[in-house]
C-alpha cells in the first residue's frame, strides 16, 4: 500500500534525523577524568571487573578493537572495558566506541558521547581511525547482544565482516577483545527477530531484534528499551594478540574474520570454563 510505504519512509527519516552526527570533539577528556574514579569503583564492586591483557594493545596510534558483545542495551562489557582502557592508557588517548543509532540518540544518554560513543556506521568508524584513535566495534551488533543466555559463550557475528575491510582501508591492526559474563546481566529468552519484522522496526529503525527477556524490576519484558537493573554479574575481559595491518592487507576477508572468530571463541571458552556459577562467576 502506498500509504503504508510513505509512513515507513517518514518514520525512517524522523529517526535518522534524531541520530547525532559523529563529532569526535564531543569526547571530553576532562569529563572522563572526573567520572573515572567513581565509575571504576562501581564497576569493581558491582561487576567485579577483571580486565586482562591491556598491554597487548599497541601503546599509541590507531587500532581497531573487535569484541564479542553481550548484555543487551545495557552492555556491561562495554562499560567495563571503556573504563579499563581509559584508566590504563590515560584519558588523553583518543578512544571511541560504536553503538546502535537508537542508543546514541536516546534521551539522557548524552554522557556516552562524552566518553566517545558514536553511531555505528562505516563513515564514523573511518573518521575515528583516521584521527589516530583506538576504536571499539562489535560486529555481531544486536544479533549477538540479544542471543539467548544459554548461548552466552557463543561468539556469533552473523556473517558480518565489514570490520575487516575497515581495518584494511585504514591500514590498522585488529585486536580481538574477548569477554564473558555480560549475557548473564539478564535472562535473554529470544532475539525476537520475528517480532522486529512483525512490528516493522527492522525497516524503520534498522533494528533486527526485539528481544524477550527476564530482568528486574519488570520481570518479563519485550524489547530492551525500558530502563532496567542489570544483574551484578562478574565481568571478565581479556585482550588477545593483535593481527598486524600487513597480515590483514595480504589476506582475504574470510581468512582474517576466521582468525578473529577463532581467537575470540578460544578465549571465551577458556574464560567461561573458569566460571563456576552464572552471575556469581
Amino acid at each position: 500500500m502506498p500509504g503504508f510505504s510513505d509512513a515507513l519512509e517518514w518514520a525512517k527519516h524522523e529517526l535518522s534525523a534524531r541520530v547525532p552526527k559523529a563529532d569526535l570533539d564531543q569526547r571530553d577528556a576532562d569529563y572522563i577524568r572526573e567520572q573515572l574514579p567513581g565509575l571504576w569503583l562501581l564497576a569493581s564492586l558491582y561487576f567485579r571487573a577483571d580486565v586482562r591483557g591491556l598491554d597487548r594493545i599497541p601503546k599509541d596510534g590507531p587500532v581497531l578493537l573487535v569484541g564479542n558483545h553481550s548484555g543487551g542495551n545495557l552492555p556491561p562489557d562495554t562499560f567495563v572495558f571503556t573504563l579499563a582502557f581509559c584508566s590504563y592508557f590515560g584519558v588523553e588517548r583518543p578512544f571511541y566506541q560504536l553503538a546502535h543509532n537508537l542508543v546514541v540518540s536516546m534521551p539522557g544518554l548524552g554522557s556516552l558521547r562524552k566518553f566517545g560513543t558514536v553511531a555505528a556506521n562505516h563513515d564514523n568508524a573511518a573518521l575515528a581511525l583516521k584521527s589516530g584513535a583506538a576504536l571499539l566495534v562489535y560486529p555481531g551488533g544486536d544479533y549477538e547482544v540479544f542471543r539467548p543466555s544459554w548461548k552466552r559463550h557463543e561468539v556469533d557475528f552473523d556473517g558480518r565482516q565489514g570490520y575487516v575491510t575497515l581495518a584494511r582501508e585504514a591500514g590498522v591492526p585488529i585486536v580481538p577483545v574477548a569477554s564473558v559474563g555480560g549475557q548473564e546481566a539478564a535472562l535473554f529468552l529470544d532475539r525476537g527477530q520475528w517480532l522486529a519484522r512483525l512490528l516493522g522496526v527492522d525497516r524503520i529503525a534498522r533494528l533486527k531484534s526485539v528481544p524477550i527477556l527476564l530482568a528486574p524490576p519488570w520481570g518479563l519484558a519485550v524489547s530492551d528499551m525500558v530502563p532496567r537493573l542489570p544483574l551484578p554479574t562478574k565481568i571478565v575481559i581479556e585482550v588477545q594478540d593483535p593481527i598486524d595491518a600487513e597480515d590483514i592487507a595480504a589476506a582475504d576477508d574470510d581468512v582474517i574474520n576466521d582468525k578473529v572468530l577463532a581467537s575470540l571463541q578460544g578465549a571465551v571458552d577458556r574464560l567461561g570454563a573458569e566460571r563456576r556459577f552464572p552471575v556469581i562467576g
